[in-house]
């Protein structure tokens, strides 16, 4: 009796899965003041429980909170007659309706005008839809279908760029389950489209779009994507594959235009890029295309365990942003050159930035790259009004770890034959990646454990440097490719990188290990002699001393002058040239290892 109640038990909750279905239609009748009329309809809903409809608070890709309940509102709930029923605001991003047959219609307007990667933009020249900003979705409903019918404005003769299924209508479109659904940004509007086959090694062809908004020719938005398929080809070459994408397709979608926020955005078999900028077709925009294609392995697939399932409800910490975001940012410069999009000189000027975000930040001294990470609940786009203390203690995992990621490809190069940071990435893509497991920071340990045959290395390296804050010794690892790194205002007076408002007040924070924090000023701090002489400026100020000098300095904190002594010091900045630029010699092994690492990798 039991077995049979336990099966009927079983077929009913299978029934009730395979009843629920969730129907998004979108109208736009007020698209002049930035407003749409979204329509929800659920079926299968338990009978027997309330139905709680919710906004999300976070966004893929994203992991602090952004609230984007503030911009729902006139919430109205109706049965399958159409009768209207009751429906109870229980939070500022939740509804609830508490008595129902198993089917609810859920009717809202929605506020969108801040188009990005993160929000949304209604107008009538375009629609920018970020899913989360958009879409309110279904407590307990995150495996049920769902469908989304778009109902473009009379009178437009627009398209529509999204990673979402496809249909025989060209307005409809279908995802899997709640996850796919958020992941998938949409663009509707006098789009340029530009299509690309690329092949695999095992045969098996990808179709790839570039989704543009913009004002430009159709010849130079051509040309444009021919330099995105560049990209495209040398990312491949890294990994030795592109990722079998669940439609057969991925999808570039961008806005470059005056009407829009700058920002980039990965998903799982597309991106949304918007930029600012006119479009004029040059190279300014690509390194973000760059980037954010490179996530369609890492962190898409290759996908930390802290983000996975990723929580719509809250901000979602993370211990491996540093490789996640900070090997993507490594990479994204690093394509760019051996697509030949970027000069050797400019290459090496985004080297030098890496490598001053690891030794001069502090807080790349004071914390580890797990540590930063974990931060990112507060500082990805993250709003407070609040002061903080971020140039003490944070330094973004972005180009933290595009340093750890520089320092590992030269020492693999350096001490392991045939060896390079692309072959740790493809260890990852095979274990972690096509497998779709996710990952954990030992994990990461194990495979470059494998990859070198090395667990001694593996397990020092992500002592000292990823779970630890250990200076990297660059200078014998460039030199290897025939690069110097040294000071960049060796023997200049220096008393640290703060700026300066009216009247030589500090204007931001002082940071630790540099004069002026040594000599305990800070922000709002007024400066008003030096050795019993005004100071004018900061160029005066510095052009009558030398680094290791004493200056007796007059100062006002909050009105009260106070004294002090500042000891001069000087700029720890760092550059990085060529061997040829600095009239050394440089050999053909040098040369070689040079061109392994920054030229291209399409044979």
């Amino acid at each position: 009796m039991k077995k049979t109640a336990l099966l009927l038990s079983s077929l009913l909750c299978i029934t009730m899965m395979y009843a629920q279905k969730i129907s998004y239609v979108v109208s736009f009748p007020n698209i002049a003041h930035h407003e749409a009329s979204i329509a929800l309809s659920v079926s299968g809903l338990p009978a027997t429980q309330s139905a709680v409809f919710r906004m999300s608070r976070s966004s893929p890709g994203r992991y602090a909170t952004h609230e984007f309940g503030k911009n729902v509102y006139d919430v109205k709930a109706f049965d399958k007659s159409g009768k209207p029923i009751t429906v109870n605001r229980v939070d500022g991003d939740v509804y609830e309706v508490p008595k129902h047959d198993g089917f609810v219609k859920l009717e809202y307007i929605l506020y969108a005008n801040y188009p990005d990667g993160t929000y949304a933009g209604i107008d009538p020249q375009s629609i920018h839809l970020n899913m989360p900003a958009t879409f309110m979705w279904v407590k307990g409903m995150d495996k049920a279908p769902i469908e989304v019918k778009f109902n473009i404005p009379q009178g437009k003769n627009w398209t529509i760029a999204t990673q979402l299924k496809h249909t025989s209508d060209p307005t409809l479109f279908t995802a899997p389950g709640l996850q796919y659904f958020m992941d998938s940004p949409t663009k509707i509007g006098n789009l340029i489209w530009k299509e690309w086959m690329l092949k695999n090694p095992n045969g098996k062809s990808y179709q790839f779009r570039l989704a543009l908004e913009a004002q430009c020719s159709d010849t130079l938005a051509a040309t444009f994507a021919t330099k995105i398929a560049r990209i495209v080809k040398e990312a491949q070459a890294v990994y030795g594959e592109v990722p079998d994408y669940d439609y057969g397709s991925y999808t570039f979608i961008a806005s470059i235009n005056p009407y829009v926020f700058g920002d980039g955005m990965e998903h799982r078999n597309s991106t949304m890029i918007s930029s600012g900028r006119v479009f004029d077709g040059n190279n300014n925009n690509l390194g973000v295309f760059a980037h954010e294609f490179f996530h369609c392995w890492n962190v898409e697939r290759i996908r930390p365990k802290t983000l996975e399932p990723f929580n719509f409800e809250k901000s979602n910490m993370s211990n491996e942003l540093w490789c996640a975001e900070g090997f993507t940012q490594y990479y994204g410069g690093l394509l760019m050159k051996r697509a030949g999009l970027q000069e050797e000189e400019g290459f090496l000027r985004a080297i030098a930035g890496l490598i001053n975000t690891k030794e001069n930040t502090a807080g790349a001294k004071r914390f580890s790259p797990v540590a930063v990470s974990r931060h990112a609940v507060f500082v990805d786009a993250g709003v407070a009004i609040d002061k903080t203390n971020y140039p003490n203690m944070y330094t973004s995992y972005y180009p933290y770890g595009g340093a750890i990621a520089l320092a590992l490809d030269l020492t693999l190069r350096a001490q392991f034959k045939n060896l390079t940071l692309d072959s740790y990435m493809t260890a990852l893509w095979k274990k972690f990646g096509k497998t779709e497991v996710a990952y954990t920071v030992h994990g990461l340990q194990q495979v470059l454990a494998e990859v070198t045959g090395d667990a001694a290395f593996a397990a020092d390296f992500f002592n000292k440097y990823i779970n630890g804050t250990e200076s990297f010794n660059y200078k014998p690892l460039l030199a290897k490719a025939g690069l110097v790194l040294k000071r960049t205002e060796e023997g200049r007076p220096w008393l640290g990188n703060v700026q300066f408002k009216d009247g030589m007040v500090i204007g931001s924070s002082t940071i630790i290990g540099t004069p002026l924090y040594e000599a305990g000023l800070d922000t709002d701090d007024q400066l008003v002699q030096v050795n019993g002489k005004p100071v004018i400026s900061l160029s005066e100020l510095l052009k009558s001393c030398k680094p290791g000098d004493k200056l007796e300095l007059e100062y006002k904190h909050r009105g009260e002058p106070q004294t002090t002594t500042l000891v001069v010091g000087e700029s720890p900045m760092l550059s990085v040239s060529t061997y040829e630029k600095e009239g050394m010699a440089v050999t053909e092994d040098m040369k070689s290892f040079r061109s392994k690492w920054i030229n291209s990798q399409i044979e």
